[in-house]
């Protein structure tokens, strides 16, 4: 029986419910996959035509990287049922995974990269390519491979991160992680062998350090609400925060990208920018004075209601990117005065928008409400993300104990 090899979307999502793009070898009625390195959106795959549908953004260049991947795996196929006709669809994967056993730590990083960078993920993107460098400049050369990546480095690798680069240790775990993600990648790709993986039991075990989440009480957020000593750009940036942290602390990059057309029914509509949920929540009565601020600026319904973003070009996501940045940094540095002039003695930022959502839900709220609030994949995270708050049971016990 003749070989068979064909483009494929696999079925099982990574956690970003985005679905990996493989090649598929078949002799005999028996499968290997060999995976090409690249994830879509389902609503992106043309199963008909197995190529990626024109509506993605970098659809063109990825149907070129899947045709040339093809034609390399039907070459190497030809070349050993010329050798011989009774070649394994196992054996074909095997040949076309040595072919990579020299690729390092460097060409793999740079595709996960270049991947980020096409699907426009680029707060990972940037955040990633300084945990790359940061292997790169421990090891002193670009030409690190996966084999010298063992338990030993990642201690020493720790020790320079903590010493050298004065990291914390969430952060330390963060670049561990990337570590991880590429290494897993090599596995696929036949560039390592699973047996060299330095994680997991008995190894380098990755375990997140708990965090200290502080948010505003509702006393601190009232004294925000009825400041009037502010200039107008803090009273500006109080309208941001008061925005986000009225509908359960919409992150700010949310918050910018909201138009007037995504208000309609009373409800706010939207779609998540980091994991592209579909939101929809009820309009506050608080939020009515806030929109009512920026109406006279309203010039048609598809304006955007703050004006961060409103001369950005959203055909080119770094832009979007680059100004959304900005804005946030200009916020947080007025927060630091309306904290001050508010006279709190807690850090506020936008992200803190969220944290005091969370600290005044506490245990008030069922934890299945607040994962659809919060949007959370699981209610694990919502679990995990809400213990930071609650301290009601905790209290009420150490009081019990101690009050006699």
């Amino acid at each position: 029986m003749s070989s068979k090899t064909k483009i494929v979307l696999r079925k099982k999502a990574n956690k970003e419910g985005l679905f990996p793009l493989a090649i598929r070898i078949t002799k005999n009625r028996r499968s290997s996959y060999m995976f090409i390195g690249h994830y879509i959106d389902q609503k992106y795959w043309d199963e008909k035509r197995m190529n990626i549908r024109k509506s993605h953004p970098n659809s063109e260049l990825l149907n070129t990287l899947l045709s040339s991947k093809l034609a390399e795996v039907n070459k190497t196929l030809m070349e050993l049922q010329f050798e011989n006709n009774d070649v394994s669809s196992f054996r074909i994967k095997k040949e076309l995974s040595a072919s990579n056993s020299d690729k390092s730590f460097s060409s793999v990083s740079d595709e996960y990269l270049n991947e980020l960078e096409s699907n426009n993920k680029l707060t990972r993107l940037n955040a990633d390519k300084v945990r790359v460098n940061h292997v790169l400049k421990f090891y002193e050369s670009k030409h690190l491979m996966f084999q010298e990546i063992d338990e030993g480095f990642l201690v020493k690798f720790q020790t320079y991160l903590r010493r050298n680069k004065k990291l914390s240790e969430r952060s330390i775990v963060n670049n561990l992680v990337v570590i991880r993600t590429l290494y897993n990648r090599a596995i696929k790709m036949g560039i390592v062998d699973q047996k060299a993986y330095p994680f997991g039991a008995g190894k380098i075990q990755i375990r997140f350090p708990e965090t200290e989440k502080i948010g505003l009480t509702i006393v601190e957020i009232k004294i925000i609400e009825s400041l009037q000593n502010l200039t107008k750009m803090e009273e500006h940036t109080r309208n941001v925060w008061l925005f986000s942290f009225y509908l359960a602390g919409i992150r700010v990059a949310d918050v910018l990208k909201i138009r007037w057309s995504d208000l309609y029914d009373g409800r706010i509509h939207y779609r998540m920018n980091k994991n592209a949920k579909l939101v929809s929540l009820k309009l506050p009565d608080k939020i009515i004075p806030i929109l009512e601020y920026y109406e006279p600026d309203r010039i048609n319904s598809n304006d955007f209601i703050f004006p961060e973003l409103k001369r950005s070009n959203f055909r080119d996501p770094k832009d979007v990117y680059a100004k959304t940045n900005t804005a946030t940094s200009k916020f947080n540095k007025h927060l630091r005065g309306i904290a001050d002039k508010a006279g709190l003695d807690k850090k506020l930022t936008m992200h803190i928008a969220r944290h005091s959502f969370g600290n005044i839900a506490g245990d008030r709220i069922p934890v299945q409400m607040l994962q659809k609030l919060y949007r959370h994949t699981t209610i694990t995270t919502t679990m995990q993300y809400q213990a930071n708050f609650i301290s009601k049971e905790t209290d009420k016990a150490l009081e019990e104990v101690v009050n006699f």
